[in-house]
């Protein structure tokens, strides 16, 4: 290497020097010259080493630790509710269609040309126990009952001749000076006086047969019944077994409840049905109107289609009231059910797509568990506690994202989901 080669490194070298110097200075300052002086003109040196110059270089270094409340507030926060133990009682909610109690296709008993029929015997009038319908042709009824009426006469003047030859036989018996029994009893009539009470016997039967003809003239409703079709009309001639009319009984109204087995084991047992009513409150699918029933009685067969086992709901006069309950209606029914003493109440959201229900521990850190749930209503779910825990802070809504053990920042939703 060259002398004018070494001198060139050398130079450029004490540039170099230079320069970090300049930089050094610059960054311990952080300016070029003192506070509010011109830029650029020489500050005041310090002295190395001094206890002003190390606190400044110190702080310059080193960044502030973050506060506990800084901390807190990056915590993901989520809401929660708290619960505690209470009694509740079950409500088990089912579906199902209003039914008659009693469906009736109505049949004439008698032969006849119908001559009148009731002014309101239309479809979706309501008929009381007893009320005529419709009325048919009794002339020949008529007549068969005067026929049958003279012969019970006929048969009672029959009957009372020979009572008096009874009692005039034996009173000549008697004075016949035989001792003992006649040998055959036509000696005193009494074959005679049985064929002619026989007699009478069938007439009055035949009468009997003739008046209840005669009423089955007139067709009339076999129980308070709302009318579903009407199947003839004036001047139509109808047998024994044309159908007249389909009824529905309009005192009662039943609704068959399929019920599962968990559902099953919510009610009472079925031998309280004799002891005491199970009140169940009907309501429409819109949730407009509502009924109050009563558990009527309880079947003891499976569907075999839903493969479950129902309960019938009887409610009195359906179609009483501002809000009638029409036949076909589908309807829920909500039926009180066992009580239980310690359960947590909490919403129905709080149960997620899993299963699971989350909850925090004393150090605000995530947990689960799956639940027993007892039973649901109203959009809230009622389960069994936690073995060993009365109380709990239930987290309202859970992510499926959620781990074990993450540290949370609660925040109340005041009971509400």
């Amino acid at each position: 290497m060259t002398s004018t080669a070494k001198r060139v490194i050398g130079t450029a070298g004490a540039l170099v020097v230079l320069v970090l110097v300049t930089i050094s200075v610059f960054g311990q300052s952080g300016h070029a010259g003192p506070p509010g002086g011109p830029q650029g003109a020489p500050s005041a040196a310090k002295p190395q080493g001094s206890p002003v110059a190390e606190a400044s270089t110190s702080d310059a270094k080193v960044p502030p630790l973050a506060s506990p409340q800084n901390q807190e507030a990056s915590l993901p926060a989520i809401g929660v509710l708290d619960v505690a133990a209470g009694t509740y009682q079950a409500k088990v909610n089912g579906y199902g269609e209003v039914t008659a109690k009693h469906v009736l296709s109505l049949t004439a008993q008698v032969s006849g040309e119908v001559t009148r029929l009731s002014p309101h015997f239309e479809t979706g009038a309501v008929f009381r126990k007893g009320e005529v319908m419709a009325y048919l042709n009794d002339t020949a009824y008529q007549q068969a009952t005067a026929t049958a009426r003279a012969a019970v006469e006929a048969a009672t003047v029959a009957l009372e001749e020979e009572r008096l030859q009874g009692i005039q036989a034996k009173d000549n018996w008697e004075r016949s000076g035989l001792d003992g029994e006649p040998e055959s009893p036509l000696v005193l009539r009494e074959p005679y006086l049985h064929a002619a009470q026989a007699n009478l016997d069938e007439a009055k039967a035949q009468l009997k047969t003739a008046e209840r003809e005669l009423a089955l003239t007139q067709i009339v409703a076999p129980f308070d019944a709302v009318v579903v079709t009407r199947d003839i009309q004036p001047g139509s001639f109808v047998q024994s077994g044309t159908s007249i009319a389909q009824l529905y009984s309009a005192s009662e109204a039943e609704i068959a409840i399929p019920l599962s087995a968990s559902q099953w084991q919510n009610l009472p047992t079925t031998a309280s049905l004799d002891d005491q009513s199970w009140p169940v409150v009907i309501e429409d699918m819109d949730g407009l109107n509502q009924w109050h029933g009563t558990v009527k009685r309880i079947e003891q067969h499976l569907d075999t289609s839903s493969r479950q086992r129902s309960l019938i709901v009887e409610v009195k006069q359906p179609l009483a009231g501002d809000s009638p309950l029409y036949f076909g209606t589908y309807v829920t029914a909500h039926v009180a059910g066992k009580t239980y003493d310690s359960l947590w109440e909490i919403p129905a959201s709080a149960v997620s797509q899993k299963q699971e229900v989350w909850y925090l521990d004393a150090g605000n850190k995530l947990n689960k568990f799956t639940p027993n749930v007892k039973f649901q209503a109203d959009g809230k779910a009622y389960i069994m506690p936690l073995a060993g825990m009365t109380e709990a802070r239930i987290v309202a809504r859970p992510l499926n994202s959620y781990l074990v053990g993450t540290r949370v920042s609660p925040q109340s939703t005041g009971g509400n989901a």
